[in-house]
Formats: C-alpha cells, sequence, structure tokens
C-alpha cells in the first residue's frame, strides 16, 4: 500500500482532478466511487476497480478492512484524514473511494421486454433514486436522452447506491428513434393526463416515459406514446417529483405482474 502524504504528490493531483473535474472524468474514461456500499457494489457485480483509496482513520473500519481484501492486487493509496476529506464529497466519508473504468455507452438493443426512457432528466438526485427503483422492480434496461446529466457522475452514482452496477443504462439515446423502434406500448406521464396509472395495463412489453423536471416531455414523444397516464393525488401538492412519479410506476408495474401470475 503506497501512503501519500502531501498535496503536492502526482498521484494525489490525478485523483483530485478526477473528484472535482467531469471534463476530467469524460477525457479519462473513469468515474469515482466513493464509500464501502458504492466500492463493494461494483466489486461484487463488475470486477476489480482501477484503483483504490483509503483514509487512515478508513483502516480501522472493519468493512473497510474486509472489502481491501477482497481487491487482490489492485493499487491502493493510503492518505492522511486531511487529504482524503479534500477528495471526498461526502459529509462523512467512510474511509474509500475507487477509481473505475466508466462504462462505453453501447447501442441500444433491438429486443427489449421493458425499459424506462428519461427525457433530458436534469437533477441528479432524481436520475440516482429512478436507477435504484428500476434495479428494485427489475427493469433493467434505461435510456437516457442526449441531454440528460450523466449517470456516472459522482452525485448520480451516491444517489444511485449501487444501483448501476446490476442495470443498462444507455447514454446520448435518440429517444424518439428508440420510441419508433420499440415493439411494445409506450406509457408516458403527465399531470394533465385523465387516464390514471392505476387503470393502466402495465403488463407485456413496456417503455415507461419520464420528461425533464421543469417542461415534462416533448411532444413528440408525447404523439409517439400509446398511453398519456396521470398519478391521482388527491391531496394539496400540485405535482410529484420525477423520481417519486417513476417508483409509483415502476412499482404499479410490479402489482399487476403479481396480481396477474396470482391469478392465474
Amino acid at each position: 500500500m503506497k501512503q501519500i502524504g502531501s498535496a503536492d504528490n502526482p498521484r494525489f493531483k490525478a485523483l483530485h482532478r478526477l473528484t472535482q473535474s467531469s471534463q476530467e472524468r469524460k477525457k479519462s474514461g473513469l468515474s469515482v466511487l466513493d464509500g464501502v456500499h458504492l466500492v463493494a457494489a461494483y466489486r461484487e457485480h463488475v470486477g476489480l476497480p482501477e484503483q483504490v483509496a483509503v483514509s487512515r482513520p478508513g483502516l480501522t473500519n472493519p468493512e473497510v478492512r474486509a472489502l481491501l481484501g477482497r481487491m487482490g492486487r489492485v493499487e491502493t493509496v493510503l492518505l492522511g484524514d486531511a487529504l482524503f476529506k479534500r477528495l471526498s464529497s461526502v459529509v462523512t466519508p467512510t474511509g474509500i473511494m475507487a477509481v473505475v473504468r466508466t462504462p462505453r455507452p453501447q447501442p441500444v438493443p433491438q429486443e427489449m421486454d421493458v425499459c424506462v426512457m428519461l427525457e433530458d432528466l436534469q437533477d441528479p438526485g432524481n436520475l440516482g433514486s429512478i436507477l435504484r427503483s428500476c434495479a428494485a422492480s427489475d427493469v433493467r434496461h434505461v435510456l437516457l436522452s442526449k441531454d440528460s446529466v450523466h449517470a456516472w457522475s459522482p452525485r448520480v452514482l451516491r444517489a444511485g447506491m449501487g444501483a448501476h452496477f446490476t442495470l443498462r443504462i444507455y447514454e446520448q439515446v435518440d429517444l424518439h428513434a428508440a420510441a419508433r423502434a420499440f415493439a411494445g406500448r409506450l406509457v408516458a406521464t403527465s399531470q394533465r393526463a385523465s387516464q390514471s396509472v392505476f387503470d393502466t395495463d402495465l403488463t407485456g412489453k413496456l417503455a415507461l416515459v419520464f420528461g425533464n423536471e421543469g417542461g415534462g416531455i416533448t411532444s413528440g414523444l408525447v404523439k409517439a406514446a400509446d398511453a398519456m397516464v396521470s398519478i391521482p393525488m388527491p391531496g394539496k401538492a400540485e405535482s410529484l417529483n420525477v423520481a417519486a412519479a417513476a417508483a409509483v410506476c415502476l412499482f404499479e408495474r410490479v402489482r399487476q405482474l403479481k396480481k396477474m401470475r396470482n391469478d392465474h
């Protein structure tokens, strides 16, 4: 384990650039995972990271020590607490982070039974939360439009809590072309729609479409949708957060599939 005691160390400077600059992450093709849960999820579902950084206090954490024991010959650097905190954006760091290779954008598959399409989503927390809901509801394909937030940014990764590593995430997607090519039904959400999601068939081949936090879904995707649905809100709120709306729709699908299985 290499020890770093100075902010002038080239390895520390390289790590600092990665944690601070989205341009640097895109140029290098690398992402940073901050925290025991994220690093452990990557190790379980993907494999070994490129590099691991651990703080001295982190070495006293049994979870961190156990995780380090599963890293094989991965280059590991040991940092003082003050240096590690300069890298971490977490208020109370767990003492471990990993540098991983960012997955290259893949073409959208010809055949998908179910997927979520996200148009121009801007908030990292919303995207991370939606990815968690997709993973939890067993919807494995997520398509992001060209103007959506980068799925592998640190804030999205933290909010996703490891969901990234169990999903197939497609970025920079032409959603209009994807909508035309999809062989199943497209169901899109709008608070102005008269049809309730609870009265809509969400079984079978399905694409659930969610739009920008402020503007919703553009007219092209509205026209491509087979159904526009809303979520009934008997309370006084004007609208639901897009991540909450996605969770409602995804788990309404889970409920319908379970009912269908029980009925048969």
